[in-house]
């Protein structure tokens, strides 16, 4: 992925990084029109964050969300836990699949890397 409607990978990168690092995060997945390659003049960046947590997914997303102030242009985050992905998997759900199988992963915490 290059530059489209002003956003590139480098920035992306560069976002997940930050979620990735501050949040303990272990993935950070683009999805959506701009993973897909076709984004339009009102697309959204959308994010897939896995994580571990206790909070309820709102509540995660805030965190997440409040990670990215200012926002140079709009962003949708979905954060979940690695065994609600594995529930949500497990009974078929197409849109987590496509999302883990299709997405660009744009950060991947290395194994020992961060808290346990």
């Amino acid at each position: 992925m290059t530059k489209r409607n002003g956003i590139d990978l480098g920035t992306l990168q560069s976002i997940a990084w930050r979620i990735g690092s501050k949040l303990n995060a272990e993935k950070v997945i683009l999805f959506g029109s701009y993973a897909w390659g076709n984004p339009g003049p009102d697309s959204d960046v959308d994010l897939f964050v896995v994580m571990k947590s206790k909070e309820r997914p709102a509540d995660r997303a805030m965190r997440v969300s409040d990670l990215l102030y200012p926002r140079p242009f709009p962003v949708d985050i979905m954060v979940r836990t690695p065994q609600e992905i594995k529930k949500r998997l497990s009974i078929g759900d197409f849109f987590i699949e496509e999302i883990v199988k299709k997405g660009k992963v744009l950060y991947e915490r290395r194994p020992g890397q961060g808290m346990a």
